[in-house]
């Protein structure tokens, strides 16, 4: 006797199939959680207020053996101090080394060693559908385990610290696996256990967010264990992405710039003449598409620098030398 879609000896087969499948994605997420769960730690934060004291939670990735771990910025803001708890069943008093609100990204030191460092690698390597695996803290239940696929990647995540300045994280990875608060400064993992991102913000429902392991978050983390912070410049003006003219747009290869729409009084824009609406199409010999460009090379080595800057002014390109500030 057939069946709707065949014979009846194919439906045990597609059942399977099925548990077969469904028995491999299972054994690659518990082996992902088994691996990573001793390196992720579940952090209580002390912050000083007028009425006391309160305590914040998140979640921490170790990242060497000797004690340091990487967090997001926004878990220990305000904070002086704080504990780390392990799967083990472990207890550390932990320290804040350094802290970037304008990347999302904190370096704590436990004290003692001995941690279980994870593995970090290039998010580069992520494709759109591809599984991932969140392991974090929400709501205190530590190394809670969620699984699901990159959605997206490319975003970009507005962050900056309270009445501060603000900025684009770029190439943020977003997922489907479920974050919930708590999960912050948790591991976004492949499926191989490799951390391709530190989990920052839940944007909605079915929405999480990661900043991702790349050169640029790398030298952020480094330069936060031997500084305790990332100095960057600044330019001295808003700006926005315009297309560029056909022409110029045509002549360069390329269809973007950024336009000043404001130029700080006594900042380096107007002390290097540049104006309201001027195109800025290339800094320092580098190519300014639009607004991530810019922020990628607002970096330290060009604090107090000298740098020459090409602007469209009326069609026209002009060539101007600033010199960046430092941004407070």
């Amino acid at each position: 006797m057939s069946s709707i879609n065949g014979s009846s000896a194919q439906v045990p087969d597609a059942a399977a199939r099925s548990e077969a499948a469904l028995d491999a994605y299972s054994r690659t997420v518990i082996a992902v959680a088994e691996a990573l769960s001793p390196s992720v730690a579940n952090l209580q934060v002390t912050r000083p207020t007028r009425r006391g004291t309160t305590v914040g939670a998140g979640s921490g990735v170790a990242i060497s053996p000797d004690g340091f771990l990487v967090t997001s910025a926004h878990v220990v803001e305000g904070a002086r101090c704080g504990v780390a708890s392990f799967d083990d069943g472990r207890e550390s008093d932990v320290s804040i080394v350094g802290s970037d609100p304008l990347s999302d990204l904190a370096v704590l030191r436990a004290d003692g060693a001995d941690l279980a460092p994870a593995l970090f690698v290039d998010a580069a390597q992520l494709r759109v559908g591809q599984l991932v695996v969140a392991i974090g803290n929400p709501q205190g239940f530590a190394s809670s385990v969620t699984a699901g696929v990159v959605s997206g990647l490319g975003r970009s995540l507005p962050v900056g610290a309270r009445g501060g300045p603000r900025r684009l994280v770029e190439n943020v990875i977003q997922t489907d696996a479920a974050l919930n608060p708590g999960n912050s400064g948790g591991a976004l993992v492949d499926g191989a256990g490799h951390v391709v991102g530190i989990n920052t913000a839940l944007a909605g429902i079915g929405l999480g967010l990661a900043v991702p392991i790349n050169d640029a978050t790398r030298v952020i983390i480094s330069t936060l264990i031997r500084d305790g912070r990332v100095r960057r410049a600044q330019l001295g003006a808003a700006v926005a992405p315009r297309p560029l003219p056909p022409a110029a747009a045509e002549r360069l290869g390329r269809r973007g710039a950024v336009a000043l729409l404001q130029v700080i009084e006594e900042g380096p824009a107007e002390r290097a003449g540049l104006e309201r609406g001027d195109l800025l199409i290339e800094l320092d010999g580098e190519p300014v598409a639009d607004a991530t460009d810019l922020q990628r090379l607002m970096v330290q080595e060009r604090i107090g620098r000298s740098v020459p800057a090409i602007v469209l002014r009326n069609g026209k390109p002009r060539t101007f030398e600033l010199v960046l500030d430092e941004l407070t």
